[in-house]
């Protein structure tokens, strides 16, 4: 078990004061068997009225309405979490899952629903040509595929950070050769769709030991992460890591699981004001241990 402290802080600027529309902000994680959250906070500037729902994924969502105008928003996310790890990486498929293609039950096949479907045109079948390279034989391993599948990612495609709004689609990514995490995550679920698999885009953070003295470096941290579930019966949801080549990596700090990378975007809103107003933003998140409280003698 790890204890960890995320502080994420968006900050926006303007000229002159404006008008704030409301938002919609995906910042608070919720409680699992393997992530309990043991304190959070959301601080705004300016005042604002919070109300919480759950969306249809089950994903915990404040809508945010802010009182009066400003010439900056700030909005603080602070979230003190206990993280429980897989254990290992043996998982317990069904029999019939152990060897891919197979079938999933009708069950299954209802409920993934849309999470079975490729989302994004391949009119070429590029994709769906890519992903079947991964298949050395049929039948073969399911877990051995889908490895080979998130390492082919890491290893074949270059990690860029991208500040343009949005993810690229998995076709231009194919093209590009480069990506952020969010544009390998939907690279990783489009080519496991293709394959026959449900899987769903998951946000959140990433814990990086080398900020704690650790040696090891890993990619994506300081800022939010991305990477891909992937059903597996017997298993569940299995977290597959290709911006860092990992699955079901202790690191990983889920904050929501959608369909699709557009359903799952940390802020959302937007502002009335004057042309040119609009000065710029910055994203400052941090994901820190913290040392557990010493023993009463």
């Amino acid at each position: 078990m790890q204890t960890l402290t995320v502080r994420h802080v968006t900050r926006y600027n303007y000229a002159n004061p404006v008008v704030f529309q409301p938002h919609r902000l995906m910042l608070r994680p919720r409680d699992s068997h393997d992530l309990r959250m043991v304190n959070a906070s959301l601080v705004l500037s300016p005042h604002a009225n919070v109300r919480w729902v759950h969306d249809v994924f089950g994903n915990s969502v404040a809508f945010v309405d802010f009182i009066e105008p400003s010439n900056e928003l700030t909005i603080e996310s602070v979230l003190a979490i206990e993280r429980y790890g897989a254990g290992g990486l043996v998982f317990e498929l069904d029999e019939s899952a152990k060897s891919y293609p197979f079938v999933y039950s009708p069950d299954d096949r209802i409920d993934l629903g849309r999470m079975l479907d490729c989302h994004y045109p391949d009119p070429g079948n590029e994709l769906e040509n890519w992903a079947k390279g991964f298949v050395a034989a049929r039948p073969t391993d399911t877990m051995a595929l889908l490895t080979d599948l998130n390492n082919g990612i890491n290893q074949g495609f270059a990690y860029r950070l991208r500040h343009e709004e949005g993810t690229q689609t998995p076709q231009e990514t194919l093209k590009l050769g480069t990506g952020s995490c969010r544009d390998f995550a939907l690279l990783l679920i489009e080519a496991a769709r293709a394959l026959g698999f449900g899987a769903r885009f998951v946000t959140g953070y990433l814990y990086d030991p080398a900020l704690d003295g650790d040696a090891s470096v890993v990619v994506g941290a300081g800022a939010t992460h991305a990477w891909a579930d992937i059903y597996l019966p017997g298993a569940g949801w299995v977290e597959f890591d290709p911006t860092n080549g990992t699955i079901a990596a202790d690191n990983l700090i889920r904050v929501a699981v959608t369909r699709d990378p557009t359903q799952a975007v940390p802020v959302a809103g937007g502002f009335t004001g004057g042309t040119g107003d609009y000065l710029g933003m910055t994203v400052d998140v941090s994901v820190r241990s913290v040392a557990p409280a010493p023993m009463a003698a």
